[in-house]
């Protein structure tokens, strides 16, 4: 028989679970099959970065508005979040984000951050710094493709403008995940990947 102990301990358990279900996950739209994303790896042009001269998030214009007072990090909240309520101004005031990043969940808006998958200054280096700005503030913006996520803020800040070559997700298991998202970012895009990034691409989608 259990014990009152051991009946409370299952409760909580089942209630866990059942919470975890009802949570939703960040899942940004066009995501490509491991397949997919393997030929489109395979048609990038592998080359080494540009330089980083001249580069500016400025000009990259992000966060632009998408619908009434709405703007792109707004919406990717409300998107990517569960049960998500916002203010008269589109702000989310309450609801949680569970970040497939680290696996971690957030209640509070201003814990996350809205990932680039493909970092404004990598895509300078990589083809963007010959773009127009209007070509960049849709790259910025991008909500057509897997190029924005809802995630840990200081996660994301730990990526930075890292490359899978040097930075990937901290949860493994999504790595998968992460090099797809990121190859067919690049091949929208027609963005360069250089040696190393391209190698541990490649890595990443043999765990698919």
């Amino acid at each position: 028989m259990f014990s009152l102990r051991n009946l409370c301990a299952l409760l909580a358990s089942l209630l866990l679970i059942i919470g975890l279900a009802g949570t939703a996950s960040a899942t940004p739209p066009g995501i490509p099959s491991a397949a997919t994303a393997r030929t489109e790896l395979a048609a990038l042009r592998v080359a080494a970065d540009g330089s980083s001269s001249g580069y500016s998030r400025d000009l990259f214009p992000h966060w632009s508005t998408v619908s009434g007072a709405c703007n792109t990090r707004e919406t990717v909240l409300k998107r990517d979040g569960s049960n998500v309520v916002t203010n008269s101004s589109c702000a989310a005031v309450s609801g949680s984000w569970f970040s497939p990043y680290d696996g971690s969940t957030w209640t509070a808006a201003s814990d996350v951050d809205i990932d680039h998958i493909v970092p404004l200054a990598n895509a300078w280096r990589t083809g963007a710094s010959s773009w127009t700005t209007s070509r960049r503030q849709q790259f910025a913006n991008d909500l057509t493709g897997p190029q924005l996520i809802a995630v840990t803020d200081n996660v994301n800040q730990s990526k930075g403008d890292q490359s899978p070559a040097t930075w990937k997700p901290p949860r493994t298991t999504y790595w998968c995940t992460y090099a797809r998202m990121w190859v067919h970012t690049k091949y929208r895009w027609t963005l360069t990947v250089n040696s190393a990034e391209k190698s541990a691409l490649t890595d990443m989608l043999n765990r698919c």
